[in-house]
């Protein structure tokens, strides 16, 4: 399969998972729109996807802001041709047990994970019910970047939990409202990725349950696993760009953990 011709919006796409999609995406042939908070890093991403000859836009995004949404998909539809396939990546994380967990906080992580995914859907869906020049509908996939814990929970991730537990009800909605129009969505379920993310979560985690940042990783992170190896921002990519490639609704509404066996379903 091929993505040549289709426009791609990846937000969080500045650095991390959000990178590699954006890159494998590319390489399949797509026009690549990197929608960032990080201005400047989207646009360095950007520029290396055109300098191996690909089509790409960098663009800032504050995805729990509507109106910034709707400019940037404005955008990408005005400068790229359209809108195929959004990836809604954009994420942190904030650990802490929930009794100690600021209320601030928890809205932030909310607005960006769970906001953040509604509002980008929101802005891309209408390009994609449209009618493309052969009279049928346009279509496109929606892929929802989850995680093992929308399915399980752990310790200190009160509001992370919640929010990706919530992206499998926004998915499996939209794959219901979507199929009429050719709209399949899906939700992308990574264990552990050694990504400056998680990185900063091994002293945070230590410190909280009193154990050493080596039992971390080897306990918390990768003790579940089968081969104890962590996932890849490779291994997510391509699992992103087979969605995105699959040509039917045989597959809509699911999840795919991606973990090395920490999570299986």
């Amino acid at each position: 399969m091929s993505l040549e011709g289709k426009v791609a919006i990846v937000t969080g796409a500045a650095s991390g998972i959000g990178k590699e999609i954006a890159f494998e995406l590319a390489r399949a042939g797509a026009a690549i729109a990197i929608a960032d908070l990080n201005a400047d890093g989207a646009q360095v991403v950007a520029a290396e996807i055109v300098a191996t000859g690909g089509r790409a836009l960098g663009l800032a995004m504050d995805v729990t802001d509507e109106a910034a949404v709707n400019a940037g998909v404005a955008r990408v539809v005005a400068e790229l041709g359209g809108v195929d396939i959004l990836v809604s990546n954009a994420g942190i994380q904030i650990v802490n047990p929930i009794e100690q967990f600021a209320y601030a906080d928890w809205k932030k992580m909310l607005a960006i994970h769970l906001d953040g995914a509604f509002l980008t859907t929101k802005a891309v869906l209408p390009h994609m019910y449209g009618t493309g020049a052969d009279g049928k509908a346009r279509g496109g996939t929606v892929v929802y970047m989850g995680s093992v814990h929308s399915h399980l929970a752990s310790p200190l991730k009160s509001a992370y939990v919640t929010a990706k537990h919530g992206l499998l009800g926004l998915s499996r909605t939209l794959a219901k409202e979507g199929a009429k129009h050719g709209v399949r969505s899906h939700v992308v379920c990574p264990g552990f990725v050694r990504t400056p993310l998680v990185d900063k979560q091994i002293p945070e985690q230590a410190r909280e349950l009193g154990i050493s940042e080596a039992e971390v990783v080897s306990r918390v992170m990768l003790g579940n696993t089968v081969d104890g190896i962590f996932t890849t921002v490779e291994d997510v990519a391509h699992t992103v760009r087979f969605l995105a490639e699959f040509p039917s609704a045989a597959l809509t509404g699911q999840s795919f953990v991606v973990s090395h066996g920490w999570h299986m379903q």
